[in-house]
This record gives structure tokens, sequence and C-alpha cells, in this order.
């Protein structure tokens, strides 16, 4: 069995967290939830080109064992020439940016496509919330919405929340407002523990970065429109690309919305 950080022994399965260790101890398995979270834009003034903020939750079960998908994406990865521990950033991939710059349309599809079929065959659930940088023109007035929203989410989940013995939060601290609002919000409703993630050690962060992507792209949708490396990216001969996606990638990604 090869774990995303590349070896097979127990070590790194229980680092990776894809099992919880009591599994293997012979005491009795706590039930563990896992969410991570990832973000979308940054904190600046509204411009034109980053009008929203997206943050994004995934949540998993642990006693699900999803290694066998791990195997698979990771297999996807290398028949494309890339690390088996590659974590990918589907903007860039949708832009053809850093990394995927030599990449043509057609291998960024397919790893795009490979997320998505990771996500339609895992059994996670994820929630996502876009803000409006044009309504929140601050950085203190964006942080105290994304609080309520938070907060008042985990109010109305909390006979959810409560049915676990250990939650744990994995984020990479990539923007301190969010690593504050993650210890702040979370620990004022629930006993949570938090983790410092290294995205290319877990697909499913990488599934978060994915959710966001796509609830920032139905937003522009809604809204501004997409942009011309979106459209390019996403349609086909026979659909526009806001078709393509709402028919054939929001469809997917709703079956795993939280409480649907």
């Amino acid at each position: 069995m090869v774990h995303p950080l590349g070896g097979d022994t127990l070590a790194t399965h229980l680092q990776a967290g894809i099992y919880p260790p009591e599994a293997f101890s012979g005491k009795p398995v706590l039930r563990e939830l896992s969410i991570f979270i990832d973000e979308s834009g940054d904190f600046g003034p509204f411009q034109r080109h980053s009008p929203f903020y997206v943050l994004s939750l995934v949540l998993h079960d642990q006693s699900d064992d999803i290694s066998r998908h791990l195997d698979s994406i990771h297999e996807g990865l290398r028949a494309r020439k890339l690390p088996q521990d590659h974590a990918v950033h589907t903007g860039p991939l949708i832009r053809r940016e850093r990394e995927y710059r030599w990449m043509g349309l057609t291998d960024r599809r397919s790893i795009f496509r490979m997320l998505v079929d990771f996500v339609h065959r895992c059994d996670v659930t994820y929630h996502s919330w876009v803000f409006s940088k044009r309504e929140l023109d601050d950085s203190d007035r964006l942080v105290s919405a994304m609080s309520r929203e938070l907060g008042a989410w985990i109010r109305a989940e909390y006979e959810f929340f409560a049915r676990w013995e250990r939650i744990v939060i994995y984020y990479d601290n990539g923007q301190k407002e969010i690593t504050n609002l993650v210890n702040s919000v979370f620990n004022a409703h629930l006993s949570v523990e938090v983790r410092n993630v290294v995205p290319s050690d877990y697909s499913l962060f990488q599934m978060a970065d994915l959710c966001c992507t796509m609830a920032l792209l139905r937003k522009k949708i809604e809204t501004v429109g997409l942009s011309s490396s979106e459209r390019d990216f996403f349609s086909t001969p026979k659909a526009s690309a806001e078709r393509a996606l709402k028919k054939g990638y929001f469809k997917t990604l709703d079956r795993k919305r939280f409480g649907d």
C-alpha cells in the first residue's frame, strides 16, 4: 500500500493520519473527525482581479479508509510525470502558472478531473463560504464576517460535532488571520486539536483547495463572470465553460456538500 509520503510502513500511515493510531494499539478506537481548511484570496483592499475571499472545510471520518483512493491519485500523478507527493494547486493549474506553465491543456484538464474524481470516490463532505471584498472593505470587517459565519455554522451543527471524541483541524498556516480565526472560533465552541499541515502530505488538504476554487468559480459565474483563462480551461466544443461547470463539476461536488 503506497502512502502519500511515499512509504508503506505503519509509521508513515500514522503520520499521515490515514488511520487512527488506536486502531493498531489494542485500545478502543476513538471516533475522530479530521477537518482540512484552505482559503483563496487575500486580506488586501478590493481589486477587480481579486473581488472575493473563499474559505473551505473538508470533513473526514477517520474510520473511513481512503488509502486505496490515495494510492490511485498518487499513481495518477506519477503517470503524468509529477512526483507522487506533488501538491496540486488548482488555481495555477487552470491559469497555466508556476509548475504547470509547461503543461498543455489536455494534461492540465486531466489532473483537474483526477482531483474531482478523488472527491467523488471519497466518503467526505465539505462546506464553503464566499465573502465579497467590495462589501467587506477592510481586513477587520472581513475577519469579523468570517468569524460570525463560522461560529454560526458550528452552533447550528453542534449536535453533529458533539458526536466525536476527537476533532483534529489541519491548516497550513498560510495566512495568520485564518490561523487566529481557526484557533479562536473553533476553541470557543468545541474542544479541538489544531495541527500544521504540509499540503503535499495530505490529499484531503488539496481537496479543500479544489473546493475553494469551485466555490470561487460558481460565484464568478453568478456575478463578475469567468476570466479568459477559466473559459479556455473549462469550455468544450459542445458546451460553454459555464455550462460545463454547472452540468459536470458543480454537480459532482454538490453531492459532497455538508448537510445535504
